[in-house]
């Protein structure tokens, strides 16, 4: 495996399986995996930015060989091109990601010509869990124990309880 350093960037709020899933399938392709969390200025999170780094982390733990975790804020571009990274990994889950996903990449193209983005499909079982879905279903009292770790299942559990306390 040629050294390639990719990055898969995303606001993670939370980390489910199919987030997982993605990066499992990353470092199978690349050398090395920055997963950035995004500091996510343009969305309100459930999940403090130390948060969403801990339960990335925590995750990302039987791939520590190969798999980092930082933040950032800012323009991705700088980000990838200050890592080295020549390859970003995004994750597509139906159709309906496609066309958002397609022009994301045509404009990162344009402000990193050097870097190649890469779509990778999570398994069947994980096409349909998205962070949104999960974190409303938790809010509400549900299950989420087969869309993220047990880590993170115990964080949505506390975060649940803290905003009940409010």
């Amino acid at each position: 495996m040629s050294s390639v350093i990719a990055v898969y960037p995303g606001t993670f709020d939370p980390m489910t399986l199919g987030h997982e899933d993605v990066v499992r399938r990353a470092t199978q392709l690349f050398s090395k995996v920055v997963v950035a969390v995004a500091a996510g200025h343009h969305k309100k999170t459930l999940f403090s930015l130390q948060e969403r780094i801990e339960m990335a982390r925590q995750v990302a733990e039987p791939f520590k060989d190969q798999v980092t975790v930082e933040s950032f804020s800012g323009l991705l571009r700088d980000f990838v091109v200050g890592r080295g990274g020549k390859a970003m990994v995004r994750g597509l889950r139906a159709v309906t990601d496609f066309d958002y996903e397609f022009q994301l990449a045509g404009m990162n193209r344009s402000l990193m010509p050097d870097v190649e983005t890469v779509f990778l499909t999570p398994s069947d079982k994980y096409q349909f869990i998205s962070s949104t879905f999960v974190r409303e279903i938790a809010m509400l009292g549900g299950e989420v124990d087969k869309f993220v770790s047990p880590f993170v299942q115990e964080k949505l559990a506390e975060k649940v309880r803290s905003l009940e306390r409010e």
